[in-house]
């Protein structure tokens, strides 16, 4: 596809309604974890946003990354604090080899982490938020267009982090054998989520919280929901707290199958958001009908679908989602994921087309 059919003017006061279900929204609004860079630069060079814009430009990334969400039609700007992927944990130069590589994509051990004992975590260079670049942040903070807002990544992947550290196996050993590290690990973890999200929460112009945190597979939670409940839990509960005291939706994405921590988020934790749909695990239409009057829901266009279907069966689905969703607020348009660089382009400016499309005739 060449163009859009309309043109959707970037509203974050309307974005933020949306996701408090605050009724019905006057257009669809669509919302992203993440757009791969293949897929941005694919869009970008296609559609030439880049046409007056100095590459040499201390700012040029920040300015590419407005003009790129502003003409997908979003009305925010995702940003984190300046450490690379948001303060996870760097890898162990001995754990390389057990991170092949496939179409660019790098997979974590399961066998270790950089803290496998009292002594790694002693000695491990824990991330400092305070002294943290945010540099970024602050020139969006002070740029971004009348209309447009800014989510901050808080860096609140606790389940994450704690397999990152230990390696899975590593991890479910340890919730047997050594707990009390697995507790240091955990608390050190939301030591450094909330001095995140105190920087970001002075930051006018961020609106929303945006934690990411997988913590299930196909089937099931990847640790026991008791597990779960001593030591990730409290923390995303403790970080929505901060968010929630400061006037920001707190929204999670966590994939994986977490039906058996479902009503600790919603009642306990008390997310604003839940992200992440698989088909062959929940869909979203689903969701809504379930308890979508209890949260907002994001994205749920299958990824593998996006890659298999042509263009109608993507209208068509894009449709029924929407007339299955979008009553009384508190739904967003995207992928069940993210915009991953296998889907062909294609087919997600086709999804995001339909969006624009909904209500308008």
């Amino acid at each position: 596809m060449e163009t859009f059919s309309r043109t959707v003017r970037p509203d974050a006061d309307a974005l933020l309604a949306n996701l408090r279900r605050a009724g019905t929204p006057r257009r669809v609004h669509f919302m992203e974890l993440g757009i791969d860079p293949e897929v941005r630069d694919a869009v970008c060079g296609r559609f030439d946003l880049l046409a007056g814009l100095r590459r040499d430009d201390p700012f040029f990334g920040e300015k590419r990354e407005i003009a790129c969400q502003r003409f997908l039609g979003y009305d925010y700007v995702c940003a984190a604090l300046g450490l690379k992927r948001g303060f996870a944990f760097d890898i162990a130069a001995d754990t390389a080899a057990d991170m092949p590589k496939a179409k660019g994509r790098a997979f974590q051990s399961a066998h270790r982490g950089p803290i496998m004992s009292w002594a790694d975590f002693e000695k491990h260079p824990w991330p400092d938020p305070a002294a943290a670049s945010g540099r970024s942040l602050t020139w969006f903070n002070e740029n971004l267009p009348d209309g447009m807002c800014l989510i901050g990544n808080c860096g609140a992947s606790f389940c994450e982090f704690l397999t990152w550290s230990m390696g899975y196996e590593t991890l479910c050993y340890a919730l047997f054998e050594q707990r009390d590290l697995v507790r240091a690990i955990a608390d050190k973890l939301l030591e450094i989520a909330a001095g995140t999200m105190q920087r970001l929460l002075a930051l006018d112009r961020v609106k929303a919280i945006w934690a990411s945190d997988d913590m299930g597979f196909k089937t099931s939670t990847l640790l026991s929901p008791a597990d779960l409940r001593q030591f990730v839990l409290p923390s995303h509960k403790a970080m929505a707290r901060m968010a929630h005291a400061a006037g920001r939706p707190y929204l999670l994405h966590c994939c994986g199958n977490i039906r058996a921590i479902l009503g600790d988020l919603l009642d306990d934790v008390r997310i604003d958001a839940k992200h992440s749909f698989e088909d062959t695990i929940e869909r979203v239409t689903d969701a809504k009908a379930e308890y979508g009057d209890r949260v907002a829901l994001l994205g749920g266009i299958d990824v593998d679908f996006l890659c298999r279907s042509d263009a109608s069966a993507i209208r068509r689905r894009v449709r029924a989602t929407l007339d299955a969703c979008m009553d009384g607020g508190g739904y967003c348009l995207g992928t069940g994921n993210t915009v991953a660089n296998y889907i062909p382009l294609d087919n997600y400016l086709v999804m995001l087309d339909e969006g624009r499309r909904y209500g308008s005739a």
